[in-house]
């Protein structure tokens, strides 16, 4: 009689394991989008990617829609969280930005929209609007 080979235990639908570093980024996020809610905004979506790149957090601002790019650094030795984001993530961040809206309403006037920052430092919050 053919051996069967052993019955596998179907895995969980789970989240795809995430590094150590993306754990803390998690973490700056959710603690950006709390600073965030408290103060009105909206969320609409968070993490939207695709070949582009990521927007962490986009929300609105009363009629304003708003992509916000979350940073965190341990230190401030190579310029800290906000001057982490370089022209080229402003860049990529602006064209996922466009995509986004496209998919939004598509040919149609887009509502007003601005770009922010927000650099996390344990607990605090720089909030950076209009940061490019």
């Amino acid at each position: 009689m053919p051996r069967r080979a052993p019955a596998r235990t179907p895995r969980a639908h789970s989240l795809p394991r995430r590094s150590p570093t993306q754990r803390v980024g998690d973490v700056a996020e959710a603690t950006a989008l709390r600073f965030l809610l408290a103060r009105g905004l909206q969320l609409l979506a968070r993490n939207v990617s695709s070949p582009l790149g990521e927007i962490d957090l986009v929300l609105r601002d009363g009629e304003q829609w708003v992509f916000v790019e979350v940073r965190m650094r341990r230190s401030d030795r190579f310029g800290g969280a906000l001057a982490s984001v370089t022209p080229s993530k402003q860049r990529r961040v602006r064209l996922q930005a466009q995509r986004v809206l496209k998919s939004q309403f598509g040919d149609h006037a887009w509502p007003a929209c601005r770009f922010d920052v927000c650099a996390v430092h344990g607990e605090q919050v720089d909030w950076v609007r209009d940061a490019f």
